[in-house]
């Protein structure tokens, strides 16, 4: 099926550093994106001004903003069960009793990792693996009451998600087996984590949800399927996963008694690259049965579909539920990596009900100012009622706002050099979410792990 376009808006905002602006074409406004949700409600209509070297030369903020470092890789966990992890990733904030906050937080170790996630016993997988999750309990000033390890022994967290009964689901980016980098098992699976606490969900790989390189998830809360980023570098490129469980929205747990894994196909897209018209729309979305979930020997992205094919999409990576829909994010295409076309990122919108698929925002490169490094991670609702989007690229790394009108702006910049005086190089952010209450912004530093508390006048 050919795509109906709609005509494109395209905006061209500064991003309130002083130096740089961001492009973005956009299909008309953003409220659509925000119909139905709690984030709706805020104004979502200007950013917060300019931001303000911090003297510390750790987080720039707009005036009135202030942060708080909750945690940093090398510290010793509050639990006394080890130090900090690094290489933080991604995060979701849960409530809890007293306005007290729960964090879950990812850490994408590799086998080489050199801050491995504490092994915990109960709470690791394979003993091998250096990656996992830690859970800090916050009171309702943000003080740091509590923090510990949460799972271990897993490898690449990456991302993931949360649930509607208020647990975390991380992600493995790795398809690497059991033999391979000094692994005892298999890895590349989705685990889940209830960061209030973790031992009543243990270390359990939910393998009916597929063997591959995850990214993100994310819930639709009134059927309980669970949608898939895969992050795939070269072609074959990832694939977006529906995961249709045998007990929908049962709880704790209830991911573990199976379910059916599916692959999205666009009929007449091979490549979601070569759609560059926002507002693009596809009806009549189809979804295939994944023939081997547990690529026993072939990855998914590998596996025969039919005749007719699967379509693919490179660095398919945020994911999140907002309003009807599930939105998620193609951080990058580029051509001389085999893509069909070029971007610097796209947010998709898939509305179940009606099966349909539409290209909602694309970064560049068809427009007037570029964002060194503008490839789009991590994206997540703002209680302004617009998105807040994690920046991963080269150069100087952002977290920008993008509010309901399309209009862009910076609204955080990270001042950690990891490189050297002559050679600088900041760490990406991660994991940008908020507290229920939406006073809190809480993000983290890639390099070096650093998990931050922001507070300021949100709702102005």
């Amino acid at each position: 099926m050919t795509a109906s376009g709609r005509s494109a808006t395209r905006r061209q905002m500064l991003a309130g550093t002083g130096a740089l602006g961001v492009g973005i074409a956009f299909s008309g406004a953003l409220s659509e994106l925000f119909a139905g949700t709690a984030a709706a409600q805020g104004l979502g209509r200007t950013g917060y001004g300019p931001l303000v070297p911090d003297p510390k030369g750790v987080l720039d903020l707009p005036e009135g903003f202030r942060y708080r470092i909750l945690s940093r890789e090398g510290d010793e966990l509050r639990s006394g069960e080890g130090r900090v992890p690094s290489n933080h990733d991604g995060m979701a904030a849960f409530g809890g009793r007293g306005g007290r906050v729960h964090l879950v937080r990812n850490h994408e170790n590799r086998a080489d990792g050199k801050a491995p996630v504490p092994t915990i016993e109960g709470l690791t997988y394979d003993p091998a693996g250096k990656g996992g999750c830690t859970a800090l309990t916050l009171d309702s000033h943000n003080r740091v009451r509590s923090e510990r390890v949460a799972i271990a022994g897993t490898a690449v967290n990456c991302a993931g998600g949360p649930t509607p009964w208020d647990t975390w689901l991380t992600c493995e980016e790795t398809e690497d087996k059991a033999g391979t980098n000094g692994y005892t098992k298999d890895h590349g699976f989705i685990f889940e984590v209830d960061p209030a606490d973790p031992h009543r969900t243990g270390a359990v790989p939910l393998t009916t949800m597929g063997r591959f390189a995850h990214e993100a998830i994310a819930v639709d809360p009134r059927r309980g399927v669970v949608y898939e980023t895969e992050d795939a570098f070269e072609k074959p490129f990832g694939l977006f996963y529906r995961f249709l469980p045998d007990r929908p929205l049962g709880g704790r747990g209830s991911l573990r008694a199976g379910g059916r894994l599916q692959a999205m196909r666009v009929p007449g897209v091979p490549d979601l690259s070569s759609i560059q018209d926002v507002g693009a729309e596809f009806d009549k979305i189809e979804w295939v049965d994944v023939p081997d979930p547990q690529a026993a020997q072939t990855p998914i992205r590998f596996q025969d579909f039919g005749r007719k094919g699967i379509t693919h999409a490179q660095k398919l990576e945020g994911c999140y539920w907002g309003g009807r829909s599930v939105y998620f994010v193609s951080s990058f295409a580029r051509r001389s990596d085999g893509s069909a076309a070029d971007h610097f990122g796209q947010v998709w919108r898939y509305d179940p009900e009606r099966r349909r698929l539409t290209l909602v925002i694309v970064f560049g490169p068809d427009t007037d100012v570029q964002l060194p490094g503008e490839s789009p991670d991590n994206i997540c609702l703002a209680p302004s009622g617009g998105l807040m989007v994690c920046e991963d690229g080269d150069g100087a790394q952002h977290v920008y706002g993008v509010t309901r009108r399309g209009e862009v702006y910076a609204m955080a910049r990270n001042r950690q050099n990891i490189g050297t005086e002559q050679q600088p190089e900041w760490g990406e952010f991660a994991g940008v979410t908020f507290s229920p209450d939406g006073d809190t912004m809480y993000v983290n530093c890639y390099r070096p792990g650093t998990t931050f508390a922001v507070t300021g006048p949100w709702r102005r």
